[in-house]
């Protein structure tokens, strides 16, 4: 009788699953960095760069829905070990986009000038975050 208790939520869990006709290991965009974005695409993906111009990449499943938004940067301190605010990029995309590129343009000189950890935010028109995601920044 026990193990047939013990039995019941595995199935019900197993039950659920075989309905579902997909299913995805990220729901929400992710946010992440690369070097430059052009005409070959993404070049030099990853999470640590030397100090200058980044590209933050914005890849989600469906339409981001955003016209007007942000990207916040959030410094590390080592000493506190709290993130404080930095600096904030404003910019404008279509609502259909659900790849998007935000880079140094005429507006915003997205730059990371000083080594350290960011914490950075895609941000929406009322200041909730869209995306996040972390870079090293070192000399």
């Amino acid at each position: 009788m026990k193990k047939i208790k013990l039995l019941l939520p595995v199935i019900a869990i197993l039950f659920l699953f075989a309905f579902k006709s997909s299913a995805y290991a990220q729901q929400y965009p992710v946010l992440y960095f690369c070097e430059k974005y052009g005409s070959d695409g993404e070049v030099g993906v990853s999470d640590r760069f030397t100090t200058g111009y980044l590209t933050v990449m914005v890849k989600a499943d469906g339409p981001l829905g955003l016209k007007d938004c942000s990207i916040q940067l959030d410094k590390y301190n080592c000493s506190t070990g709290t993130f404080s605010y930095y600096k904030k990029f404003d910019y404008k995309i279509e609502r259909d986009m659900k790849y998007v590129y935000f880079e140094k343009n005429e507006e915003s000189d997205m730059s990371f000038e000083d080594p350290g950890i960011y914490r950075v935010f895609l941000l929406d028109q009322n200041g909730r975050t869209v995306a996040s995601g972390l870079v090293e920044i070192i000399p």
